[in-house]
């Protein structure tokens, strides 16, 4: 936990993140060439990386708002291919920082895609996800996106195509609900959610992750409110002046236990195809910090792969009963 927090204010406001298997793809029907262009596109952000995040309030569309100034920072993050399954990709997000001295390893986001996707996990408001259909016109030729959070927990999803014109390698998604990111909710603001646009966007040197965030205020019930517009635009520039090892080193160890994590976390998913896990300003999700907690005790050899994941499947069925 204290390696969370150390993080925490070396980035000063970075960006936190399933059911693979019950987010079920229907089969390829693409071109060959088209299908493997939009597979390379979604590999090619795997690699070794200085992260610039700049997030920015423009436009109030509320009277007794002010945009808040913006807040830029950075970190290096490197990100590896969980599993490359054809028709589905899972890549995981390390921070791996320096503080006194000392690597700071921390499991970032991770981001999973499925093509043509019959379902995905959407965020519908108040700690509650569910899987949503997606119809046969929006899915030929898509991909879906699911992003976790750092305990593997869901954060948002959603469908979009990759477009490749005017020299730019682009994949946009539709506007998708989603919680607020823990440098919002630790501010108590007036909004509750975001209405977001995702965009990944390859570069000459990396890849650019681009959110067009309307943040909104949905507790009165009804219709929410625009309160503000934000842009976060999350810069991947690909650097050898670190070394990955601590975070290759900390995947290593505690990749089995995390894989289980992800079962568990599709098991409670699978069950109604709604989940329910309520979250803290201060800390996100409430099973964030003891989940963390095991892979780190791991690494450390103060507990068994196996004992851990056991803690974490308890964990994991406790936080989503309602």
């Amino acid at each position: 936990m204290r390696a969370i927090l150390i993080a925490a204010a070396l980035l000063a406001g970075a960006a936190p993140a399933a059911a693979a298997l019950a987010q079920t793809a229907s089969s390829v029907t693409a071109p060959a060439s088209r299908f493997e262009q939009d597979r390379q596109s979604i590999l090619a952000q795997a690699g070794q990386y200085r992260v610039h995040f700049d997030m920015r309030e423009n436009v109030s569309f509320h009277a007794d708002y002010d945009p808040m100034e913006g807040k830029l920072s950075g970190g290096s993050e490197i990100v590896r291919v969980v599993y490359d399954k054809g028709d589905r990709i899972s890549l995981q997000h390390i921070l791996v920082m320096e503080h006194e001295g000392q690597a700071i390893v921390i499991k970032h986001w991770r981001q999973d895609w499925v093509y043509q996707p019959e379902t995905v996990l959407a965020y519908v408001g108040a700690n509650e996800w569910a899987l949503t259909p997606v119809s046969a016109d929006q899915r030929v030729g898509a991909w879906s996106q699911t992003v976790w959070q750092t305990d593997d927990s869901p954060r948002y999803g959603g469908v979009g195509r990759w477009t490749y014109a005017n020299g730019m390698k682009v994949w946009s998604s539709e506007p998708t609900w989603r919680p607020l990111a823990r440098r919002d909710a630790v501010l108590n603001p007036v909004y509750d959610r975001y209405l977001g646009t995702n965009r990944h966007a390859l570069t000459p040197n990396g890849w650019v992750h681009i959110q067009d965030n309307m943040k909104m205020d949905g507790r009165a019930g009804g219709e929410p409110v625009a309160i503000v517009q934000e842009d976060v635009i999350n810069t991947y520039d690909r650097s050898t002046s670190y070394s990955p090892k601590a975070g290759d080193d900390y995947w290593a160890a505690t990749r089995d236990y995390w894989a289980a994590v992800r079962d568990a976390w599709d098991a409670a998913i699978a069950v109604t195809g709604r989940i329910y896990v309520e979250e803290e300003a201060q800390t996100g999700v409430v099973t964030g910090p003891a989940l963390m907690d095991l892979a780190q005790k791991i690494q450390d050899g103060g507990i068994t792969t196996e004992a851990a994941i056991a803690q974490a499947r308890t964990i994991i069925e406790t936080a989503t009963k309602r």
